[in-house]
């Protein structure tokens, strides 16, 4: 017989009388997997957070019933809630690195709460410690334990949050888009390792995701939400194989197809980026005087060239290189050799103001946008900035036009204008960072996961927003992703890159299809298919 662990009836939660969440009910059973799927801002996250009594303090929390096995959360003091979360329940949140202590190592974050719900001495709180990373996929766990959240790339700081999660050995883990930042193999692992977790505790999992087609994978049960209401429940087979709300069809349809090939028209192609025998080397210091004693090749010798309105993925796991390869090309962190043409000059030889000029043409979409923008600035200042730098003499009414314009090309409309970063959901934060970056109409934009913290529709919106903009203004992209599906959609060309060093390169047909390295067909095999 199935045991009921948490029971959820009739949940609203407002601001200022505004309501967010409009009377929900749902119930989550001993070791199954529940999935909450819907756009970003329809309230996923901030339904979590009223259960664990987490919301904002601003916001009115009203319900007939949170119950956690024997625990009435609505009725539980604060105190004793305390002991209830990380032990009794815990949560995966979406954004590692704002819910990441900056100056603690990894290995202090997650042997903190081993020590809160554990009496262990300290010598078995490390040994649990490296054992959690390492489930996790933490390369080197030993020597990152002592390293600090920004030393770490985006997936294995998330990689890190799931290890803080599990070290309560919860009943419910509430997992907030817990692969996003992931690339498809640790992805595969980390929902291995979950599967496993809850065969050997029976604990349950509240899986909030975007990702539909992880979703019909490792799911039993799937509930719909939009604009804070649940428009669908039903088992996993149902929900994919026969989806009878209109707004979950309309999910399905835009979710991105890795078969997909657009026809290439062939044209005289001009290069508008080259890079040659580029690498980026960091030195391992040791020892009282911190001799350097070896290199981390992050970039190890990588050369492409990119052609002027075309798209090049690169590819790989996270911790290879792809973001410091795109940082390093654009001059945002120092390389160590090789060489960067653009527009056939070599950036090197330009001058600091020469090249502030040039960055005008060349703009970047960070992989995390909460910490890609000022907290503390409106909306329509971080994506007018650059318009009022390279434009000094373009007047307020016609920079307001101009980011109104911008934002509704991204989904977003002139009510967000006057609104802080920290007001919208992880998704709106990407698309202001898009905008942005499209504001100065640039000629080569390095794309860092655009797509990674976008629902399927606001994701298929962003892909043809791209196409089309690179049609129209003949805008060159760098496509780093971990998002093969996203791939076929918009690559002209693929390149993977594995350690520091591209190990296979080609047409997105070619790479897809057939193949060659192991390394690819690795990444190809870990890709989730929608089941149904």
């Amino acid at each position: 017989m199935t045991e009921t662990l948490l029971t959820v009836e009739n949940l609203h939660l407002s601001f200022a009388g505004q309501p967010v969440i409009n009377g929900i009910s749902f119930q989550i059973n001993k070791g199954e997997t529940f999935a909450l799927v819907g756009e970003s801002g329809s309230g996923k996250s901030l339904a979590a957070l009223s259960v664990l009594r987490l919301h904002p303090t601003q916001a009115y929390l009203q319900a007939d019933t949170i119950q956690l096995a024997d625990i009435d959360i609505l009725r539980t003091p604060e105190s004793e809630l305390c002991q209830v979360r990380g032990q009794r329940v815990a949560m995966i949140f979406q954004d590692p690195m704002s819910s990441l202590n900056p100056v603690m190592t990894i290995g202090q974050q997650v042997a903190e709460t081993i020590q809160l719900h554990f009496s262990m001495a300290k010598k078995q709180r490390i040994e649990k410690v490296l054992v959690l990373l390492q489930q996790v996929g933490i390369p080197d766990a030993l020597r990152r334990m002592n390293e600090y959240p920004h030393q770490l790339s985006g997936g294995q700081r998330q990689r890190v949050m799931i290890a803080i999660a599990l070290a309560g050995e919860p009943d419910l883990l509430i997992a907030d888009e817990p692969t996003t930042a992931l690339d498809v193999t640790i992805q595969a692992q980390i929902l291995d390792l979950l599967k496993n977790i809850q065969q050997q505790n029976g604990m349950a999992l509240w899986l909030i995701s975007h990702d539909l087609a992880l979703v019909s994978n490792i799911a039993d049960r799937v509930a719909v939400m939009q604009s804070g209401n649940i428009v669908e429940t039903a088992d996993n087979k149902a929900i994919f194989s026969h989806p009878q709300h209109i707004y979950t069809q309309k999910l399905l349809q835009a979710l991105p197809n890795i078969n997909y090939r657009e026809k290439q028209q062939k044209s005289d192609s001009v290069a508008l980026l080259k890079l040659t025998d580029f690498k980026v080397h960091y030195p391992i210091r040791k020892g009282l005087l911190k001799r350097v004693v070896d290199y981390v090749k992050a970039v190890d010798g990588v050369s492409f060239t990119l052609d002027a309105g075309k798209t090049l993925a690169l590819v790989g796991e996270s911790g290879c290189g792809k973001t410091t390869l795109g940082k390093g090309l654009l001059s945002l962190i120092p390389n160590t050799s090789g060489r960067v043409d653009f527009h056939g000059v070599d950036l090197a030889t330009l001058s600091r103001e020469q090249l502030r000029v040039q960055r005008a043409a060349m703009q970047i979409i960070f992989q995390d946008p909460f910490s890609a923008m000022n907290p503390r600035m409106f909306i329509l200042d971080i994506v007018a900035e650059g318009i009022r730098t390279l434009h000094p003499t373009t007047n307020k009414e016609e920079i307001v036009r101009q980011v109104t314009k911008i934002l509704n090309q991204v989904g977003l409309d002139a009510t967000a204008l006057y609104r802080f970063p920290h007001e919208f959901s992880g998704g709106q934060r990407q698309r202001i960072c898009i905008a942005r970056a499209l504001a100065v109409k640039p000629k080569l934009i390095v794309c860092d996961e655009p797509t990674s913290a976008l629902d399927v529709s606001v994701q298929k919106q962003i892909i043809e927003l791209l196409k089309s903009l690179q049609k129209t203004q003949n805008i060159s992209y760098l496509f780093i992703t971990h998002d093969l599906a996203v791939v076929a959609e918009i690559a002209d060309e693929v390149a993977v890159m594995y350690q520091g060093k591209i190990v296979e390169q080609g047409s997105v047909e070619q790479i897809l299809s057939q193949a060659q390295h192991p390394y690819t067909q690795k990444l190809l095999s870990a890709v989730p298919i929608l089941v149904k």
